[in-house]
Parts: C-alpha cells; structure tokens; sequence
C-alpha cells in the first residue's frame, strides 16, 4: 500500500515511524505547508509541497492526515478526502458529527474512504467504551485520560494570538477515579473528573491576563475544567516538557441477571509517546480504508464501522490460527 502523509509535525513524525515498520506498506512521501527545503523527515522520505499534493492523486492509496483539530482538520479533511482515501484524528468530541457530515459528502463524491476521529481517543477508547457498553448494557461508563499531554489541547492553546509554545496536562482527579473503579455510578461533571493544566511561552511584551483568559473561557476544550495556567521561558519548555506522554482508563461497572451480579471492564493505556502511539493507530486504520475502498466502499466511515480484520496485514486465516 502506497502511503503519503499530510503534515509534518510531532503526529507526522509517528505516521512516518509507524509506516516504516509495516511490511505492506510504502511511504511515497510527506506534503507540508511549510518551504518543503526547510523541512528534513526522521527516515529520509521525500518532502512535497502540500500545493503540489493533487499531482499524486494516483500514486497514493492512502493519505493520513495530521493536522490539528481546532483549524486544520474541519477543512483538510473534507477537501482531501474527494481525491483520496484519507484518515485523520479529528479529537473535538462535540464536532465529530457536523465533521462525520461534511467529509462523507466529500469521500462520496469522490468514489473514496475517508476513516476520520481515530486514534486513542477518539479511536481505541470509543472501541473500549462500545464494546463493554453493549456487554454490560445495565451500568455506567467513565473515561478518564492522563496524567498526560495532550496534543490537541496543545495545539488549541498555541493558536491564541501571543502564545510562541504551550503544553497542556490532562489530570485525573484521583478521588473520583477511586470512586468509579470501587463501583460509584454518580454522574460526575466533566470538573469533577479532570483538571487541566497549562504550560504556556509567551511572546515578549504579550498579555498574558488575556491569554490566560482566552484560554479558561475556551469552549470545548478549558471552559468546563478546572484549568491552571502557568508561563514559563521556552528554556523551561525544553527542560521540562519535551516529552510527550499520554495515557488513560476507560471503566465501565454494571451489573447482569436480576442486579446481584457486579461487574467491572477496565481498558487501559499508559503511552511514552502520545504522538507515535497516535500515529501506529492512524496506520492501522489506512490498511483498512485501501481495503474498503478496494471492496467498493465509499464515505465516512469511524472506528465504529471498521472490522478488526481490516486493521491487519495478516490474512483470516493467519489471525484464525494466532490471534482467535
């Protein structure tokens, strides 16, 4: 399968990491909006222009697309996945639909798949909640993410007018994590299930009371949490937040029979790198969009749709024998 990525940034650098070690896969090259001369990949792979990326449109049966949720994505998605088989991350929950509408249109146009919101959440945690939903149908489910970076939060916060760099922590707040795996079904608020906290580079003579502000009153993302804000030098930034680890729980408790029985299904990550965890799984989900796509599908499609065979380079009958 011949793979291209569209941008290059930390995601980018996964996606590249992740095809490199898929045996079926071959990476054709990476498209960025930035001068492509000024841009070295990891690996070596060829560096386009991302105005020259319709030029490939048979040369590629997959492009997966790392762009950020708050900007990129609504518009990338839908205007790639008319020429190709695309995949992206898109991470606003309470967009998926309106994104699911608009790039289905565009992938049905087109003839093509477009396999969007995955990675591992959205992505493995949907797969995480739906399938102990559907087991244990009487009960309650809670996710919790991190202690963690998170790249979409991040990249949100970087967006503010005055921001040069940001970090953004996702923080369970361990009393209600305790609470849920000893059973505790309350509806807890979205604050009473996470903090979130900033780290943020500021551009000099910037004001940093507005930054602050826009980014606590930011809906989706800050508005219901939570959120410290702490500025700091971009020297602190390298010392002390280069990397990039994520992680999480999906929980569900329930019960079955007349009530009596309990239960409880536990689905965790714990991630050194959020970027490549992310990546390994936009690759994953390419495999399987050249395939439907090969069988004669076409739209949108989410992890929801998405056969666990179709994930994987090895044949029914290699997965029967050593996976079953």
């Amino acid at each position: 399968m011949k793979i291209a990525i569209y941008g290059y940034g930390n995601l980018g650098r996964g996606v590249e990491a992740a095809v490199n070690n898929a045996y079926d896969m071959e990476l054709v090259g990476i498209f960025t909006r930035r001068a492509p001369e000024e841009v070295k990949s990891v690996l070596g792979t060829p560096v386009y222009s991302a105005k020259d990326i319709l030029d490939f449109k048979d040369k590629v049966d997959a492009l997966i697309i790392c762009g950020g949720s708050a900007t990129d994505l609504p518009k990338m998605t839908p205007a790639l996945a008319e020429h190709f088989n695309v995949i992206d991350s898109f991470d606003t929950h309470a967009k998926i639909g309106e994104h699911f509408e608009n790039t289905d249109a565009a992938a049905k146009r087109g003839g093509k798949v477009a396999v969007i919101s995955v990675g591992w959440d959205p992505g493995m945690f949907s797969l995480a909640r739906i399938y102990s939903y559907c087991i244990l149908p009487e009960g309650k489910s809670n996710t919790f993410w991190g202690r963690g970076v998170s790249q979409g939060h991040s990249d949100a916060i970087r967006r503010i007018e005055g921001v040069l760099d940001a970090r953004q922590y996702t923080v369970p707040i361990e009393e209600t994590l305790n609470k849920v795996r000893n059973g505790d079904t309350t509806d807890f608020t979205a604050r009473e299930l996470h903090k979130r906290e900033c780290y943020v580079v500021a551009e000099e003579g910037a004001d940093k009371a507005r930054i602050e502000k826009e980014i606590k009153e930011m809906p989706n993302y800050f508005a219901d949490y939570d959120t410290t804000v702490t500025f700091i030098t971009a020297e602190e930034m390298k010392a002390n937040h280069s990397a990039l680890p994520h992680g999480g729980f999906v929980i569900r408790t329930g019960t079955t029979g007349s009530g009596e029985m309990k239960h409880s299904i536990e689905y965790s990550l714990k991630l050194d790198s959020n970027p490549e965890f992310t990546g390994s799984v936009l690759t994953a989900f390419a495999r399987a969009a050249v395939k439907l796509n090969a069988r004669g599908e076409m739209g949108c499609k989410t992890a929801f749709d998405i056969a666990p065979a179709d994930l994987s380079p090895l044949s029914g009958e290699e997965l029967r024998h050593t996976m079953l």
